[in-house]
């Protein structure tokens, strides 16, 4: 597999032909004629299996393409129960630890601010567990390395009958990104006359989660250690090897919550492949959605997040009734009236819950991950969802003016949800730009393709998946990239109720969420 594979001018990109929950015929997307698939003899898997966790804690970009293969090849040739076979439950803790070690530490708001001349910004909207609609996503961009930056918007779970391969896969690009960035660093070190195995043993305190990694802390260990040289380079240095920029960011999303997730089907999904150990998996799984950081600011021009605007927590507009069941929202007449939040108040939002609350106080993670835009001007309720906020143009210029941004890049839509939207695009490309104000723009990314997996018509959506590519001087001038999906997609069930579930733009069931935390 290609590190990096040229993804060229915006235009629809055409993925190869593999193996759908789909009613259409299996097609080549070449200048090849109609193919039908038959059934094949189950292929060996083309790396050895199980996986193993490296020795040395260290992620390598060997080991993340043999992750990729092992799950392609158990997807097409396994049944969902036989996935501990190819990743055990001892790696999948490995891997879960660490990443979220890493990802806790980081701030509610992400801030990528190390864009040189050569770098890019790939940002990626809703995936789905549609595993491999993402595989390709990953190959057409290009993997991400040390010139280019990847931005989920979240939503990696759910729907799609590869959740958890998904999000795997994507906590391996983390871990990566962090480990074998700092090892450079470190072998950058040479020309300098620091003690290496101090250094080594801070950095592996960092690895392993042994302490903060602050750098104040860090620096100022050093600093007792003898050393030669300027304070302020060899501190820039150290500074530098430990902060050296992240490459990958990785956004939570509504669906990285415990209500959804036992609705959607990654509860179920989890439960079925990992058996007796599904459970655990699953814990671990909500833990790690817990940490995941709410947005990002791309070069000081870019906010992007899930859902997209929030509130000023100063407000709390609603009360509950008494009792623990059938519990219901009351509008406080009292209210103030709803005024947008700053990104000082986004910083201090408590993100670490498993279902973020749609009352109280700590309001600004549920608008974070489950409002949408509307063309209607004000800032208002979510009602059709139960949670969140709906925020007009004059919200958008107000958010980009008062930050000095030049663009707002949200997903959390698909084209069912745009179906309902009068006023609003559709999805039919993955993408659409949904206010256009003097300040600059709102898009909403979507990068699922024909979504959802499972549909009880045979009418299918069959929209494109779409990323974008933020390049310099500015990065704040969008460049589309759409796909359509790999198809047929391997055969598997649903492992939710697709026909009769409660839409996920709906009202959500509050006391489901309550019972569920």
């Amino acid at each position: 597999m290609s590190d990096s594979l040229p993804s060229g001018s915006p235009s629809d990109h055409e993925p190869a032909n593999t193996a759908t929950n789909s009613p259409e015929e299996a097609t080549t997307t070449s200048s090849t004629t109609t193919t039908t698939s038959t059934p094949e003899v189950p292929s060996p898997p083309p790396i050895q299996i199980p996986l193993q966790w490296p020795s040395n804690s260290s992620v390598t970009l060997d080991w993340i393409q043999n992750l990729i293969s092992a799950f392609d090849w158990s997807s097409k040739n396994l049944p969902p129960s036989e996935l501990p076979s190819v990743l055990p439950v001892s790696v999948f803790d490995a891997l879960v630890l660490t990443a979220s070690k890493i990802l806790h530490k980081e701030p509610n708001c992400v801030r990528i601010d190390d864009c040189n001349e050569n770098s890019r910004v790939v940002v990626v909207g809703d995936v789905h567990g549609q595993l491999h609609d993402f595989m390709f996503l990953l190959q057409d961009a290009g993997f991400p390395c040390e010139d280019r930056f990847f931005v989920f918007n979240g939503d990696y779970v759910d729907r799609g009958a590869w959740g958890l391969e998904t999000f795997l896969l994507l906590l391996a690009w983390k871990v990566i990104f962090f480990k074998t960035l700092l090892f450079i660093a470190i072998q950058e070190l040479t020309h300098t006359q620091i003690n290496g195995n101090f250094f080594l043993s801070r950095f592996n305190q960092i690895r392993l989660g042994g302490d903060d990694g602050g750098r104040d802390q860090l620096t100022g260990s050093m600093s007792e250690e003898k050393r030669s040289g300027s304070v302020r380079d060899r501190e820039n240095v150290i500074g530098e090897c430990v902060f050296l920029p992240q490459r990958v960011f990785l956004l939570r999303g509504n669906h990285e919550s415990k209500y959804c997730t036992s609705v959607y089907g990654f509860e179920k999904e989890v439960l079925a492949k990992y058996g007796d150990k599904g459970k655990h998996v699953y814990r671990k799984c909500l833990g790690c959605f817990e940490g995941l950081p709410l947005a990002s600011v791309i070069a000081g021009r870019v906010y992007t997040a899930h859902g997209g605007l929030f509130r000023s927590v100063s407000i709390t507009p609603s009360k509950r009734s008494k009792g623990k069941k059938n519990r219901r929202i009351i509008l406080n007449s009292e209210t103030k009236p709803l005024c947008l939040g700053s990104l000082e108040e986004l910083s201090k939002a408590r993100r670490s819950v498993l279902d973020p609350p749609w009352e109280g106080q700590n309001l600004i993670p549920g608008d974070v991950l489950w409002s949408d835009p509307t063309m209607k001007s004000g800032l208002s309720p979510n009602t059709e969802r139960g949670i969140g906020l709906l925020w007009g143009p004059d919200c958008t210029e107000d958010f980009l003016k008062k930050f000095q941004l030049k663009l707002i890049i949200r997903s959390h839509e698909g084209p069912d949800a745009r179906e309902k939207r009068p006023g609003l695009g559709g999805m039919d490309e993955g993408y659409t730009i949904d206010h256009v104000v003097p300040s600059g723009k709102l898009i909403t990314l979507f990068s699922a393709p024909d979504y959802p997996q499972f549909q009880a018509t045979e009418d299918r959506y069959k929209n494109k998946g779409a990323y974008i590519v933020l390049k310099p001087p500015c990065f704040d001038d969008p460049e589309f990239h759409s796909f359509k999906a790999i198809t047929p997609r391997p055969a598997v069930n649903a492992y939710y109720d697709y026909k009769d579930v409660i839409d996920s733009d709906e009202e959500l069931d509050l006391a489901s969420m309550v019972t569920s935390t």
